[in-house]
């Protein structure tokens, strides 16, 4: 029987995309000099943080499955952007629409890209030739 690879665990997944959420808030807070690095972190961050949650509980109930690989991904990086910049708006955060291209490429670029990286690996596994 086949285990399977660490990052195909639901709660390594999870961990993972909250990892890359908090990566995110603090490249961005480091890249405006912000202070105070790891409640400035949590602070930006937990408007996104909240979107990736209900993300992830989005596909778990309608898809009836965890969000591993791209296609649900996709849905957990669209929660994590709409959640987050209304959330921000709401709290009176930015939400110019520069920081809302740039959030929307990087968060997709992590959320995604990590994914993606994992389907091409599992792919290349398969297609290779097992040695006895």
């Amino acid at each position: 029987m086949n285990r399977p690879v660490w990052w195909r665990r639901p709660a390594v997944a999870l961990l993972l995309d909250v990892v890359l959420v908090l990566v995110f808030a603090a490249v961005g807070r480091a890249s405006h000099d912000e202070s105070s690095p790891v409640l400035g972190v949590l602070s930006t961050a937990w408007p996104f943080l909240v979107g990736t949650g209900l993300g992830w509980l989005v596909v778990r109930v309608v898809r009836r499955s965890w969000p591993l690989d791209v296609a649900p991904g996709v849905t957990v990086w669209f929660a994590t952007v709409l959640v987050g910049m209304l959330l921000r708006h709401a709290v009176g955060s930015g939400t110019a629409v520069s920081f809302v291209v740039v959030a929307s490429v990087v968060l997709a670029l992590f959320l995604l890209g990590w994914r993606a990286l994992g389907a091409y690996a599992v792919r290349r596994a398969r297609s290779s030739p097992r040695r006895a």
